[in-house]
């Protein structure tokens, strides 16, 4: 599996619950924290649901 780097670029303050929890899923607590983490279809799936948050590359 591939791995991306994911960070988190906007806040979630003043957003719905449910994506708030989905960025504590993927392992964000604070802003520009970064994870890698396989890109399986489930990260895929949360990444999607709050990629307006956050910032994704592929690492190698």
């Amino acid at each position: 599996m591939a791995k991306i780097k994911i960070t988190q670029t906007k806040s979630g303050i003043d957003r719905p619950e449910r994506q708030k929890r989905t960025l504590k899923a993927l392992g964000l607590r604070k802003m520009h924290a970064s994870v890698e983490v396989e890109a399986t279809a489930q990260i895929m799936g949360m990444v999607k649901a709050v990629n307006h948050l956050i910032t994704v590359e592929e690492v190698k």
